[in-house]
């Protein structure tokens, strides 16, 4: 297959790209605008690889997309802003690039008959979950800008298919970590810190609960749906790793050699969302499993970012 990547030079984008090149023969084409998450270094090890071609261009551009995908047999959608905070603070970003490129995708996918489409999304759109599991047939009750932006482009990617028949499958992830992920999420803001000899900033009482995944489980899970997922339905992928935030900042610093007094409660995050937890016995059902234990894949990533300073130094400094 003809792999259309848009996001394709952010964090789970590129570990997907480099999971696809490793793992299948598919050609990859990548088509990221290069917004300050997008970086051509996430992706130095594939860049001059025969099945692999970049293209700079913004989702929103209904031109460029539509001459840059023609010729693809799947697209799989990643492009999106994507930081709760930033999208507190500026919110009409979050809904032109999340709500109004995702319709240019889906439409000009719909033009060129591609046959396969699959949506990224996050576990954030079904909202607070204090008791339970979230299912796939679960309403979305978003809390935030971002994540109301995200559902609002799962339901414009869903309704190119109740509409038009485009073969478009969602799926929707609990939290990702692993290399390459750009150092204002929790993780690798906290490592990079502490390897800086820097406090750690948690929010709150640093007990909310999130669902820790290992990128490249998720890559695994979304090449599968891609390959045998059910066209117009939703797959929960997460790894049942949730824990409170404290008790994955304490893991960071037993890592780093550090205590608790390395770490500064702030100010609670506007509307932060207590607990995401996601039923992922759908996609089980096609195949897939977590094949990353946390404290391993948690461990690797803290040794990734020790020895990846050229990585994120310049990024951070910026």
């Amino acid at each position: 297959m003809r792999l259309f990547v848009t996001g394709g030079a952010g964090f789970i984008g590129s570990n997907f790209v480099r999971f696809v090149l490793g793992n299948t023969e598919d050609e990859v084409t990548v088509f990221d605008v290069l917004t300050y998450a997008g970086n051509l270094a996430n992706l130095r090890d594939v860049d001059e690889g025969a099945r692999f071609q970049f293209v700079k261009g913004d989702i929103t551009d209904r031109e460029a997309v539509e001459e840059a995908m023609a010729g693809h047999d799947a697209v799989v959608h990643f492009a999106a802003e994507s930081h709760v905070d930033r999208s507190i603070k500026s919110p009409d970003e979050f809904v032109h690039t999340n709500c109004d490129g995702t319709n240019v995708i889906m439409d000009v996918a719909r033009r060129l008959e591609v046959p396969r489409v699959v949506h990224i999304s996050t576990d954030e759109v079904y909202g607070s979950v204090e008791q339970g599991s979230s299912t796939e047939t679960d309403p979305v009750q978003p809390r935030s800008p971002y994540s109301a932006s995200k559902a609002g482009s799962d339901l414009i990617a869903l309704s190119y298919f109740t509409t038009y028949g485009l073969p478009v499958v969602v799926t929707r992830s609990s939290n990702n970590y692993g290399p390459y992920q750009y150092p204002e999420k929790v993780i690798p803001l906290f490592v990079t810190n502490l390897l800086d000899g820097r406090k750690v900033p948690l929010y709150g009482d640093g007990m909310n609960v999130r669902d820790w995944c290992y990128v490249e489980d998720n890559c695994a899970g979304i090449d599968l749906v891609l390959r045998r997922g059910e066209v117009g339905e939703i797959y929960n992928i997460g790894a049942g790793n949730e824990i409170p935030n404290r008790v994955l900042t304490e893991k960071i610093l037993a890592l780093l050699g550090q205590d608790n007094s390395m770490i500064e409660y702030v100010t609670d995050r506007l509307g932060h969302d207590r607990r995401y937890s996601l039923d992922i016995s759908k996609v089980r059902r096609l195949g897939w499993a977590p094949a990353h234990d946390l404290d391993e894949a948690l461990a690797a990533t803290v040794e990734w970012y020790r020895e990846n300073r050229w990585w994120w130094e310049p990024l951070k400094a910026g």
